[in-house]
């Protein structure tokens, strides 16, 4: 199962910051990456950032540089991930999701190939 919690206020106004957190538990997802898509409204779901079990990184071209993702298996019966979201831009409003997928190519992330789906959170910046 793997549940998402968002930390801070959904509605930030332009220029703020937030911090999304989601724990992966149900399982072992040693071996998965875990990581954040967003879907706007009336848009498709995208990717926003992944990390691997190993700690590697990758991001949407969209958000380098505001966005900042990180994981933390300390906590055996949870696997925790946060995004971190700088400089926030009306642009960035949607319902970010957390996901899990196995592997570690994670540049090859897609909607279509995640494993496990985390609840979504809605997440508004206004202007």
């Amino acid at each position: 199962e793997v549940s998402c919690r968002r930390l801070g206020g959904g509605l930030v106004q332009a220029g703020g910051s937030l911090r999304l957190s989601c724990a992966a538990s149900g399982r072992s997802f040693s071996g998965y990456g875990l990581g954040w898509f967003r879907q706007a409204p009336g848009k498709e779901r995208e990717f926003v950032a992944a990390v691997s079990s190993g700690g590697t990184t990758y991001y949407a071209d969209s958000v380098k540089g505001r966005f900042t993702i990180s994981r933390d298996a300390r906590d055996n019966a949870k696997n925790w991930v946060y995004l971190q979201i700088d400089s926030m831009e009306p642009e960035d409003t949607a319902v970010y999701y957390c996901a899990a997928e196995w592997g570690y190519r994670l540049s090859t992330w897609s909607a279509k190939t995640i494993d496990y789906w985390g609840k979504g959170t809605l997440v508004t910046v206004s202007s």
